[in-house]
């Protein structure tokens, strides 16, 4: 993973913000918007944080933020670890736009704690031109423990949307990231109304040792790219994902947590050992929302519990 520039005029060159490697389906969309085009001031959001323990709790020491990304101060809300700094994710516009391209960057020094999620569900508007992308790099050092847990994606009539998260986790460090995606506005009759929904997440060890990889690419409408099929959404509305990359507790015992924790909940699930037994992860799917979010929440809350013996707080979301 590259290391964030130390000049802000660096992070405003269109090779900072523009995605790597764009899959080809997204790249096909390409085209200048009859609105603003990609690069101007309105389209560009750029968060980059970093973390480091000052007098013993985790501090942000380092923020650069671009609206429409921001975020307001740290807060350190969990009773049982006081020194876990909770960091609230925020776009200023309502939603991602068309030709919108955004990146954050997350540094968490040696021994840090973060949990790092959005104050809502990302909205992928409706796109007549072009598509919007976001880059997403997470850094956890030595002794870190890490969490990036936004809240769902939820793709519009016509959305256009590429997104790469990449994870580099050091040896000696946790970090537990997740993701929901949606069949779109379900109230509006929009289910896989979208035009194209790409999705990379890549995990790796700092000298590049790659760990994971998952990859999505949802066309509704295209031949041979359905979207509802056993390896997809499996005709359900909602799919989720939690990745817990640690070496705490052996794989194959996290990988039990998470399925005693989601049994008899209701909903579609499977659960595995990462590759090189460096953690677990399970895809869970249901129609229900609220199911959804139980269960995803029902794994997260185990793998906390496992990994550092006491429950995550309330976030005090609506």
């Amino acid at each position: 993973m590259p290391l964030a520039p130390q000049r802000p005029e660096d992070r405003l060159t269109e090779e900072y913000y523009t995605p790597v490697r764009v899959p080809p389906g997204v790249a096909a969309l390409a085209s200048v918007p009859d609105t603003l085009a990609p690069g101007s001031p309105a389209k560009v959001g750029i968060l980059d944080l970093s973390f480091a323990v000052r007098g013993g709790r985790t501090e942000l020491v380092g923020r650069y933020q671009k609206t429409p990304l921001q975020i307001m101060r740290p807060l350190w809300i969990d009773p049982a670890r006081s020194g876990m700094a909770y960091v609230y994710l925020m776009a200023t516009g309502g939603g991602i736009a068309q030709a919108d391209r955004y990146r954050m960057d997350f540094h968490c020094g040696p021994d840090t704690e973060v949990h790092l999620t959005t104050q809502a569900a990302t909205k992928i508007f409706r796109m007549e031109h072009d598509y919007a992308s976001q880059r997403v790099h997470l850094t956890a050092e030595t002794g870190s423990y890490v969490e990036y847990l936004p809240d769902p994606l939820i793709p519009f009539r016509d959305a256009r949307f590429y997104q790469r998260t990449e994870v580099t986790v050091a040896p000696g460090a946790t970090v537990v990231a997740g993701d929901t995606l949606t069949a779109g506005r379900l109230a509006r009759g929009e289910r896989h109304a979208y035009r194209m929904l790409a999705t990379d997440l890549r995990v790796s060890r700092p000298d590049g040792t790659l760990l994971a990889i998952d990859t999505l690419r949802l066309a509704p409408g295209q031949p041979g790219t359905g979207v509802l099929g056993p390896g997809v959404f499996a005709g359900r509305d909602h799919v989720a994902s939690l990745f817990a990359v640690t070496d705490r507790v052996p794989a194959a015992e996290l990988a039990d947590t998470l399925h005693e924790a989601l049994a008899g909940l209701g909903v579609l699930y499977g659960v595995s050992v990462l590759p090189r037994d460096c953690g677990a992860w399970v895809r869970l799917l249901d129609d229900s929302p609220v199911r959804v979010a139980e269960a995803h929440r029902a794994a997260w809350h185990a793998a906390r519990r496992l990994l550092t013996g006491h429950p995550p707080p309330d976030l005090r979301k609506p």
